[in-house]
């Protein structure tokens, strides 16, 4: 186990930092307590001189952390080994009925009818999402926001870094009692990695988590900048949407350029190669296209999702359809998360 008093310099510097296994959460950066961090270009630095606390060791997804331990917090159990893509309590295939979400959803706009649900009905009162820089089209920038168009504004998917844990200082600097969280596997791990530090200032009032099913994200200069306008020829401006269906599709006004997923496999963050959880097992409720045409595969793991989505399916936030026997979508989710299943755990760091 990591030393209590451990610094910033020799655990998560030395151990994560330089070895390119931060996944940019900014759970460090929030968490310490004496202002030592700032998070700049998409992972955490030291800006004085570290005060030894070891909360920057304690809430990070990948110091000191396994899959298995976080299980055991969340479910009470580890996974078993036919439980291919995590512990669940329901399966649904799912679509929003809202027309301001089927205007600019990514599938089935699932996750942001759960937002805008809990949000009109006053579960929450805000919400941690992922937004657009206005000036780099598609790339991320993690905000609270605390109305529906706010919501509205962060749908679709950005597969870029985008450090979803650093708004929590805004969630605790205003005041926010209840908030819902979406992000990546590696930001689900990050919440569960504070919580059972038991860090509650800054989680204590997230209610809901929102995993997002996650091969791996890329860097922004080399897939947007150096392939998709350099290469292609396409203005980063003129692209609608981009999706992964086999094959990444990047929507102009033009039409659909599809790129073969090899070709940009060169662009991976170094940090997804450890990663070996595809489908945010440790999240309340798991969403992804997995190939779906306009509906969302959506994974209910913990009665809080549960209780979540059932209200919203009952209120007609969401419709849901029979997911049939050995269909594709759970063929491919299956074998996804077998697959990201084979990477390399995180080596364990041994205690000074």
């Amino acid at each position: 186990m990591c030393p209590d008093k451990v610094g910033f310099e020799e655990s998560l510097a030395k151990q994560v930092v330089s070895s390119e296994k931060c996944v940019g959460c900014g759970a460090c950066v929030v968490v310490c307590p004496f202002g030592c961090l700032e998070y700049v270009e998409e992972k955490p630095r030291l800006v004085k001189e570290c005060k030894l606390c070891g909360l920057c060791a304690k809430s990070c997804p990948r110091y000191e952390w396994t899959l298995g331990k976080a299980q055991v917090f969340v479910y009470g159990r580890e996974r078993k080994p036919e439980e291919d893509f995590g512990v669940y309590r329901r399966i649904a295939v799912a679509q929003a009925t809202d027309s301001r979400i089927l205007g600019v959803r990514q599938d089935g706009g699932v996750a942001t009818a759960l937002l805008l649900y809990a949000m009109e009905k006053g579960l929450i009162d805000g919400a941690i999402v992922s937004g657009s820089d206005p000036a780099k089209p598609f790339y991320p920038v993690a905000k609270l926001v605390t109305s529906a168009e706010g919501i509205l504004a962060a749908a679709g998917t950005k597969y870029f870094c985008s450090p979803n844990i650093l708004p929590l200082i805004d969630v605790v600097a205003q005041k926010k009692q209840n908030v819902a969280l979406v992000g990546t596997p590696c930001k689900i791990h990050a919440v569960r990695s504070m919580q059972m530090a038991g860090m509650k200032k800054p989680t204590a009032p997230l209610k809901f988590l929102i995993g997002l099913m996650c091969s791996e994200c890329f860097t922004y200069n080399g897939l947007m900048c150096e392939h998709i306008q350099k290469k292609l020829g396409i203005n980063l401006a003129d692209i609608r949407k981009m999706n992964i269906k086999g094959k990444m599709l990047i929507t102009t006004d033009a039409g659909v350029t599809p790129i073969p997923l090899a070709e940009i496999k060169q662009y991976t963050r170094k940090s997804c190669s450890i990663c070996q959880d595809f489908s945010s097992e440790l999240a309340d409720i798991s969403v992804g296209g997995l190939g779906l045409d306009g509906w969302t595969f959506t994974i209910i793991r913990t009665e809080r999702g549960e209780e979540l989505f059932s209200a919203a399916e009952k209120a007609g936030y969401l419709i849901t359809k029979p997911l049939e026997e050995g269909s594709f979508a759970m063929g491919l989710l299956t074998k996804l998360s077998k697959k990201k299943r084979e990477r390399p755990a995180l080596a364990p760091v041994a205690a000074k």
